[in-house]
């Protein structure tokens, strides 16, 4: 068996090579976002005061189900709202 002798450099090569990969790996791991939202994620994700949600629940801009009381909302009805805002503001 031939014996190697690793280097100081090549440990620190090795060293940057991993934490890219470590980097990477954590970089591609986004939480995937909860399929129905409370109202005060959904007030603190537009910003929005009580009675603007109340608002925007009456006059149909955003669609909900209420179980027990509480008020859920669609993620992705929030998301497509956020757009149509983003639209907006480029006009």
């Amino acid at each position: 068996m031939a014996t190697e002798i690793i280097t100081k450099d090549d440990l620190e090569e090795f060293e940057q090579r991993l934490l890219q990969k470590i980097e990477q790996l954590l970089g591609n791991t986004t939480p995937e976002p909860k399929k129905w939202l409370k109202s005060y994620q959904v007030k603190n994700m537009l910003r929005i005061s009580p009675g603007t949600l109340q608002t925007l629940r009456v006059n149909g801009t955003l669609s909900y189900t209420k179980i027990g009381g509480i008020l859920y909302y669609k993620h992705e009805d929030i998301l497509k709202l956020l757009e149509g805002k983003q639209k907006g503001k480029h006009k």
